[in-house]
């Protein structure tokens, strides 16, 4: 891809992505959803394969009509309270509809199935993007209108995202594909506890940000995009094919790990609301998901040879690591000591 042309859909990604968060009306914030769309689209198809293609179709298909029903939301709500200021969205079938325009941008369930696909057909650098930055913007209209959404219905999505998230994952071999569900199922997180509590929705999404955006720099280091290459990871770069196990680990939720500190704020703010069950349930459905995290730890540290994979063992090389890739790797692992400052951020 032409450098220039890469520098301007950088630049515009970034700029769709500032005005739609410091947007406070309506079509500013479409205005910047839409310069998003449009940035992205060339990363998704600069590689000219006819998967990139398909990829890069079914998005801007999916976010036109996501576009166009968070637009017709706000109009709506404006032709019947004559506001068009974002936090002013009170009429409930704006409500819905936004809700569904939201669903849509951020691949939650029942609008998800063209999340996998996207990122299976991208390359891994834009895959990362998709998961992380281009979320952001959505992430903040679910936030600043959380006060007028329908909590029971936010819930059953969240709790459906939740388990399709962990199940859809179970029988994967892309690990791309394993990582889109990795992210449907940690939106469940992130929308379960928007009403009650804004802030962990926030800071849920940085910290898996900071987790994925480890992961995803890992395995482009390491060129690795399915389950039988990652079993030859160990003899390029040792060391940080074993922090990588770590950092699937952490991103799975479990102590004394860095991603086990949203999971462990969101249960205990669903436990003041008296929310016992819903957090009894979605704290199982994780579960799920720690099978296929803990599946991809193994193939990544411990298919040491000799083993039965039918693969060559690559050669062990002296491939420099990024810096980047190192402090991220570092600090997804070990925030959890951090958690009590964080807790007590007004």
């Amino acid at each position: 891809m032409n450098p220039q042309a890469k520098l301007i859909s950088t630049v515009s990604l970034l700029l769709g992505t500032s005005i739609t968060i410091s947007s406070n009306h309506w079509v500013m914030a479409w205005t910047g959803l839409e310069i998003n769309t449009l940035a992205i689209l060339p990363l998704i198809s600069k590689s000219h394969h006819p998967r990139a293609v398909e990829a890069s179709t079914k998005y801007f298909l999916t976010q036109a009509a996501a576009s166009t029903l968070l637009l017709f939301s706000s109009m709506t709500n404006a032709w019947f309270t004559g506001q068009w200021d974002i936090t002013q969205l009170t009429h409930p079938t704006s409500c819905v509809l936004l809700t569904t325009a939201i669903s849509m941008k951020l691949g939650l369930v029942p609008f998800h199935f063209w999340f996998p696909e996207v990122l299976q057909g991208s390359s891994l650098t834009t895959s990362l993007l998709l998961a992380t930055i281009m979320k952001f913007p959505p992430i903040v209209l679910l936030l600043l209108t959380s006060s007028s959404l329908n909590p029971n219905l936010l819930t059953i999505m969240a709790i459906a995202s939740a388990a399709l998230g962990g199940w859809m994952g179970l029988n994967q071999t892309q690990v791309r594909k394993i990582l889109a569900f990795s992210s449907i199922s940690h939106l469940g997180w992130m929308t379960i506890i928007v009403i009650y509590n804004p802030k962990l929705t926030l800071i849920t999404f940085y910290l898996y940000s900071l987790m994925t955006a480890a992961i995803f720099y890992t395995l482009d280091t390491t060129n690795t995009t399915k389950l039988s290459t990652m079993m030859t990871t160990w003899s390029k770069i040792p060391p940080l094919t074993a922090t990588l196990m770590l950092t699937l680990l952490s991103l799975a939720g479990l102590p004394p790990l860095a991603g086990f500190l949203p999971k462990w704020l969101i249960i205990q703010e669903l436990t003041k609301q008296e929310l016992t069950t819903v957090a009894t349930i979605i704290t199982l459905l994780s579960l799920l998901g720690l099978f296929f995290y803990l599946r991809l730890a193994y193939c990544a540290t411990i298919t040491l040879p000799p083993n039965s994979m039918n693969h060559m063992k690559h050669w062990h090389t002296n491939k420099p690591v990024n810096t980047f890739t190192t402090t991220l790797t570092i600090l997804s692992i070990m925030l959890l000591p951090l958690s009590p400052m964080i807790s007590t951020i007004p």
